[in-house]
């Protein structure tokens, strides 16, 4: 039924005044709803990524398993130095996640990415401590559903959309209260935290007109302009009650002794951090080392191990000595030198898709520099190669035309206190489906026949 469907989607757009009119509309949107990320159009594609309702309930059971299994970790290393090891954080990332953040959730809201084809469905990686997206994608939807070829394609097919920026302020909220221990008696004021100049910066502008909208006084602050005075951290003259931290921990730290506010506020339990630095322990790519170790199995129930097996690429840190590869022993940098053609490596704690070496991408004595980089940085992973989703979309060049080309097709469930409540879906012709390194986005529609 999918490729049956994105072929009527793909006929329609032969329809020339069809497709014009779509595109001419899908600009306005993207202009109109801020959807531009460092200057470029965040969406050049004149289709949205489409998921079968089974399947993408299938992806978010799975989701939601690996989910209740890294909780799990964060669990137990809150309380194990060894367990901290090996996840990679430095002395003053534990200091802060020592910082009890006033609620439970380690990462409230968290993007799982992965691909999802006919025979797999296969986690990459986490962004458990700032993930991009969710009011980008609430925007995509209602731009897409405007336009005249989705219009024309609904009356075949039923569309199902999602709404992140609700779940978020919900969740927002849902922390506030945990935090305080009772149910506020005033709406609480928020501010959205980051550096200045973020390419991010009109998803943040998204967020606030949504707050305010729904009476949540909000503003967009950087670390620089916060003050904290007589208990109360401040932007100029607005209190803050609830920080949305989108200000990662790895651009603070340089600034974090110039700037202290934020942690100051956030230390003396002033105000609610989502996410809080806490969020750092899963954060690290080394998660999926510790959730594909046999010696962590213990941790995680029978159904939770069954799905770590299926759906998290063999993982582990990039050091000599030995290590196991499903049950069997093996010399780990012997390993990594002879399966180039498997294999990965990638930086702990990087984002963008900077310091990536895909093995089957390169040659032998490229791989082999690659490893000895990665032995000298000292905090790098291997993983495991998955079955990667691509398909043809209609992309739109730089001259306005419509073009036909296969994109690699990255499925992001978003996820709200451990629940899939959206999804979006990255697009890229290279190998690395990241918006950072010149990727695209779409929103993910699920689909079903009428």
């Amino acid at each position: 039924m999918l490729s049956e469907a994105v072929n009527h989607y793909h006929e329609l757009l032969k329809d020339r005044e069809l497709a014009q009119s779509s595109l001419a509309l899908l600009d306005q949107g993207l202009e109109r709803a801020k959807l531009i990320f460092g200057g470029r159009r965040l969406s050049p594609y004149l289709r949205p990524h489409f998921v079968r309702e089974e399947d993408f309930a299938r992806a978010r059971g799975i989701c939601e398993t690996v989910w209740s299994a890294i909780e799990k970790v964060k669990d137990a290393a809150v309380g194990d130095e060894s367990l901290l090891d090996e996840l990679g954080l430095t002395e003053v990332e534990r200091e802060l996640a020592k910082i009890d953040p006033g609620y439970r959730a380690v990462s409230p809201t968290a993007r799982l990415d992965s691909f999802l084809t006919e025979s797999a469905y296969s986690f990459v990686e986490l962004n458990g401590e700032s993930p991009a997206g969710i009011a980008y994608a609430d925007a995509a939807f209602e731009i897409f559903e405007s336009l005249p070829v989705m219009k024309r394609f609904a009356e075949t097919y039923q569309l199902q959309r999602f709404q992140g920026r609700p779940l978020m302020l919900k969740l927002l909220l849902d922390c506030y209260e945990e935090f305080l221990g009772r149910k506020p008696e005033r709406r609480p004021q928020i501010a959205i935290v980051d550096l200045k100049g973020m390419p991010t910066q009109k998803e943040f502008e998204l967020f606030r007109e949504y707050f305010e909208a729904e009476g949540h006084p909000s503003i967009i602050a950087s670390p620089d302009e916060l003050e904290f005075r007589n208990g109360r951290l401040r932007a100029g003259d607005f209190e803050i009650d609830i920080v949305y931290k989108r200000l990662l921990v790895n651009e603070y730290l340089p600034i974090m002794t110039q700037q202290p506010a934020l942690l100051d506020a956030y230390r003396a339990r002033a105000i609610c951090m989502v996410n809080s630095f806490r969020s750092k322990l899963i954060h690290k790519k080394a998660l999926f080392a510790v959730l594909t170790d046999a010696r962590y199995a213990p941790l995680f129930s029978k159904n939770e191990r069954a799905t770590i097996r299926g759906h998290v690429p063999w993982t582990r840190r990039v050091r000599s000595g030995q290590s196991d590869y499903f049950g069997e022993s093996i010399d780990l940098l012997e390993f990594i030198g002879e399966r180039r053609e498997q294999l990965v490596l990638k930086p702990n704690d990087d984002y963008g898709g900077h310091g990536i070496y895909i093995g089957w991408n390169i040659d032998e004595i490229g791989w082999d520099e690659a490893i000895h980089n990665a032995l000298g940085n000292g905090d790098y992973l291997v993983q495991e190669r998955v079955p990667t989703a691509r398909e043809i979309f209609p992309a739109l060049t730089a001259d306005g035309r419509i073009e036909f080309t296969e994109q690699l097709v990255d499925l992001d469930p978003l996820l709200f206190n451990g629940k899939v409540g959206s999804a979006f879906t990255r697009l890229s012709s290279s190998e690395l489906a990241n918006v950072s390194s010149g990727g695209g986005m779409v929103p993910t529609f699920i689909i079903s026949k009428r």
